[in-house]
């Protein structure tokens, strides 16, 4: 196997490294297989379509395309390194299921379609009480005659369908394509579906697994079809990566970065961000078709191409520190979590720079005007070993760099990219440490050199687990939805302090002087009640108070 291939009849009228295999004869491509290539023709690991599209586009010396398109055939490389999509087959069958209003309906599509293709059933929309499953498996509730039967199909045709139950695989409404178009995908899909895994899931920095209340389900929220649902009983996601469009929205509004892109991950985005040093990142989703799309490209404008707006502020914010440039954002239908994220860089740019972060465009005269503005950012150039941190920390330490010692005062947060600051009552507080085992991105978190609860402001969520976990009346709460860009912000807050108890009997320290004080409270006058020993035994560690209650055992008998 070899690495790059680049095939085009037309031949290059420049040359590119060696390592790239450049042909005009796609014969000299037979029995052979690349890892990437410049088109579909080829067989490939991996199709790399900016290739083209810079070539043809690119206002570059000679120099630099020479230079650059090596480079774009190592970004590839790299999303094929680090990707982790699997690809699965469902095995379909010819059995469609036909829910209509009328026998006029029916009739319709079976003058269209070819009965010899499918093995069909038909069933009035009036007696459908359920829908179950994905494309190749579906099952179907019906009542006949006041009995629940279960209809084992392939595929569903439905005339005028609910616009929740289309957001399934394998269900199709006629009436918002056309029936030629339904009846062909209907064919393609028998014995051929396959799809891929297009997310990674970390459940252990999941802030809705297996919490007591439910604090978090963007993800759930946003998926516009069936990809991620919760069980509220056991507070669990389930994933059908079958009904997984590559959108990206889940991975775009995740908090703590659980969920994360199958095909580009944020190692991945690291390790490709560090190509476009010097250069002017123009990102374009996967969303956008780029086969007609003529556009002059100015010198030092190099294409990245993603699957789904998957980007979050994190990831954002390192294209933007490691190129040391402004960003152009192509997409036409955004993620929520991308748009709010690029909404809130824009915002820290203007306050820090002057200028915006990122060009969002949505057509070719907004793509045109951002490719002429799109300029270096002075001063903006950051870089940092970020592997193994968590989404959260990587954004801190890259928006500490650019806030330094300056205050560029609060951003307001929106919908679904969340940060906050936690605010403790020191006088209520006793340090029993719940909320640091309720933070799972370690932004509470405990000293014991000094004994005190600590927050780091930058990597809280605003989830609220702390706030519903405490103990206490009036103790924790949390200011939401603010980034304060000033120095504090960034650093460790101490929270409430204490100091440690010593056993009244052996001196030992064995637990925080407000715990002790609060039990004490509580059990004080009910032990008093027994004997003045009980009482004193709750002054004690385990060892003497062990030893007290048998003393008075002994004594008493």
């Amino acid at each position: 196997m070899q690495e790059f291939i680049y095939y085009n009849p037309m031949g290059l009228d420049f040359p590119v490294g060696e390592e790239i295999f450049v042909t005009t004869n796609i014969e000299d491509t037979k029995d052979k297989s690349f890892i990437i290539s410049n088109t579909d023709e080829i067989n490939s690991e991996l199709v790399s379509k900016e290739i083209d599209f810079y070539i043809k586009n690119s206002q570059d010396n000679l120099s630099d395309k020479i230079k650059n398109v090596s480079k774009l055939y190592e970004i590839a490389a790299t999303k094929y390194d680090f990707s982790q999509d699997i690809s699965y087959f469902q095995e379909v069958s010819n059995t469609i299921l036909l829910i209509t209003n009328n026998e006029e309906q029916y009739e319709q599509f079976i003058k269209k379609v070819n009965v010899s293709d499918f093995e069909i059933f038909s069933i009035e929309e009036k007696i459908l009480k359920d829908i179950n499953g994905n494309i190749g498996s579906i099952q179907v509730t019906v009542n006949d005659e006041e009995e629940d039967i279960i209809l084992n199909v392939s595929q569903i045709v439905w005339f005028d369908a609910k616009k929740e139950i289309l957001k399934q695989t394998g269900i199709f409404d006629i009436n918002i394509s056309n029936i030629d178009e339904v009846i062909e995908k209907l064919k393609a899909n028998i014995n051929s579906y396959s799809y891929k895994k297009f997310t990674t899931y970390n459940q252990s920095i999941c802030q809705y697994d297996e919490r007591r209340v439910e604090i978090c389900s963007a993800c759930v929220d946003v998926c516009p079809t069936t990809a991620i649902i919760k069980n509220d009983k056991n507070k669990k996601l389930i994933f059908s990566p079958i009904e997984c469009i590559s959108c990206g929205d889940c991975v775009s509004v995740c908090p703590s970065g659980s969920l994360d892109s199958a095909v580009t991950n944020r190692d991945s985005l690291y390790e490709i961000s560090q190509f476009y040093k010097n250069k002017h990142p123009f990102i374009v989703s996967s969303k956008v078709d780029i086969s007609n799309l003529e556009i002059t490209l100015k010198q030092n404008v190099l294409p990245f191409f993603c699957e789904g707006d998957i980007f979050d502020e994190s990831s954002l914010l390192t294209l933007l520190q490691l190129s040391g440039s402004q960003l152009i954002y192509f997409s036409d239908s955004i993620s929520i979590g991308t748009k709010e994220s690029i909404d809130i860089l824009n915002e820290i740019y203007r306050r820090k720079y002057n200028i915006e972060a990122i060009f969002l465009v949505t057509n070719t005269q907004e793509l045109e005007d951002a490719i002429s503005n799109v300029s270096f950012v002075e001063g903006s150039y950051f870089n940092f070993n970020q592997k193994g941190l968590k989404k959260r920390e990587v954004f801190s330490q890259r928006l500490q760099k650019i806030v330094e010692n300056d205050d560029l005062g609060v951003i307001k947060t929106s919908k679904f990219v969340h940060y906050g600051t936690v605010e403790v009552n020191d006088s209520n507080c006793t340090l029993c440490m719940s909320c640091v085992g309720a933070c799972n991105v370690d932004a509470i978190f405990a000293n014991q050199t000094d004994f005190t609860l600590r927050v780091n402001p930058s990597l809280c969520t605003a989830c609220g687990y702390c706030e519903v976990t405490c103990p206490e009346k009036d103790c924790l709460t949390i200011k939401r939805d603010e980034i304060q860009l000033q120095p504090m912000w960034f650093k460790e807050n101490i929270l409430a302090k204490d100091n440690l108890f010593a056993c009244v009997e052996c001196g030992k320290e064995f637990a925080t002087t407000k715990a002790i004080e609060k039990i004490a409270s509580i059990m004080g006058p009910i032990f008093a009640k027994v004997s003045e020993t009980k009482k004193r035994t709750l002054y004690c560690c385990e060892d003497c108070k062990a030893k007290l209650m048998i003393k008075q055992g002994l004594l008493d008998a």
